[in-house]
């Protein structure tokens, strides 16, 4: 028995390449404008002053792209979908479709594919692409300039590793192999650390140290005046071990906990929810709050393509004379509207006003309820 499945009607197919054409100009307009504010004149900035190669300069435009092509999907969906059914509306076509027996509801369907499609597309780009094509556009700007890392400090690092053990009766449990603790780190150096190494079965090892560095070379970790306390099972001391310097194979990961600059534009959502879990132990109940909203940013910005589609469908099909300029403003008023939203609601999100859920998916909440509203009122006129 074969599955038939429901082809396009004519109707579908023709609103599809509607919204196509300035969805596609959208793309392009909102990028570059994007591109032009936000990296381009920055870059010619610094090959003017700061002596930067022009091939480079072009190399991270390029790596750029990405990142603002994430940010043009839902702004150029409104657009589309404001110019494809204001000019359906104001050329009488869909009253002339609704004569037909044409309902409103059945006008935006192909508009909420669509709005799924761009969605599934801006997922893909916000999380597999721009976050690996933005960092690394920082790595070669910083490279080329030879620009120093601006002084900054992050205080009480904490790095744990668990691993997963069979108990006697069968169930899994976690338990913590390793902490890592540093009271600083400057960019260059961590202060004040305590290791506490329990990897090895029988004994477990503690290290205090006054700084430690990374050593690429080897890729190890160099500790400095310091000391390893070697702990038997009964909780006495095995040994004890001074040093000036010692090397340890320790991973790397609490540096790059560390290094990060809360940069969550070059975080991937599996990189971000790693480093929430290394960033509860902190104890900065601000700073995992943060984190929280930005990891849920990350799932809730792509679905802003889906619901600025409606929007833009439910104010279109109303009956009115607009052209491709006005539906550009209005499309630019209400993206300013809905980052405004954003801002404050990621805010409250931080602060503690709101849960970390609700300060990243209440615009689209106002943003899903309005467009509904909308087009409630735009089937009941006749």
């Amino acid at each position: 028995m074969k599955i038939k499945i429901p082809s396009l009607s004519v109707v579908d197919r023709y609103l599809f390449l509607e919204l196509l054409s300035p969805f596609l100009f959208g793309m392009g307009i909102f990028t570059s404008l994007g591109l032009s504010i936000g990296t381009l004149f920055d870059l010619v900035r610094r090959v003017t002053e700061s002596g930067l190669v022009l091939t480079v300069a072009f190399q991270i435009l390029l790596l750029k792209i990405p990142g603002f092509l994430s940010l043009a999907f839902p702004m150029a969906i409104l657009l589309a979908a404001l110019m494809a059914y204001s000019r359906l509306s104001s050329d009488s076509e869909i009253i002339a479709l609704r004569s037909l027996g044409v309902g409103i509801y059945r006008l935006v369907i192909p508009v909420v594919i669509f709005g799924f499609i761009v969605t599934g597309c801006a997922f893909v780009v916000n999380d597999w692409i721009a976050p690996a094509a933005t960092h690394k556009a920082a790595i070669i700007l910083e490279e080329a300039v030879s620009q120093k890392r601006p002084d900054f400090k992050r205080h009480n690092i904490v790095y744990p590793e668990y691993k997963t053990v069979k108990g006697k009766n069968g169930q899994e449990s976690t338990m913590l192999t390793r902490l890592f603790h540093a009271e600083e780190y400057n960019g260059e150096e961590m202060k004040g650390l305590t290791i506490l190494d329990r990897t090895q079965e029988g004994v477990n090892q503690i290290v205090t140290s006054e700084s430690a560095t990374w050593n690429i070379s080897s890729n190890t970790w160099d500790f400095f005046n310091g000391t390893i306390y070697l702990i038997a099972p009964d909780g006495s001391y095995r040994n004890i071990v001074r040093f000036q310097h010692q090397q340890l194979a320790l991973p790397r990961a609490p540096l790059d906990l560390a290094d990060r600059r809360q940069n969550f534009t070059e975080m991937t959502i599996s990189e971000t929810r790693e480093y929430l879990k290394a960033v509860q132990f902190s104890g900065n109940e601000k700073r995992i709050r943060k984190v929280k909203v930005r990891l849920q940013e990350k799932y809730a910005m792509p679905f802003v393509c889906l619901i600025f589609g409606l929007v833009g469908a439910s104010i279109g099909v109303k009956p009115q004379n607009t052209n491709r300029a006005t539906s550009f403003g209005v499309c630019v008023g209400l993206i300013f509207g809905y980052y405004i939203l954003a801002f404050m609601s990621t805010s409250l999100g931080i602060w503690g006003i709101l849960t970390p859920f609700l300060g990243a998916w209440l615009p689209n909440i106002v943003g899903l309820g309005a467009g509904g509203l909308l087009l409630v009122q735009s089937a009941s006129l006749k």
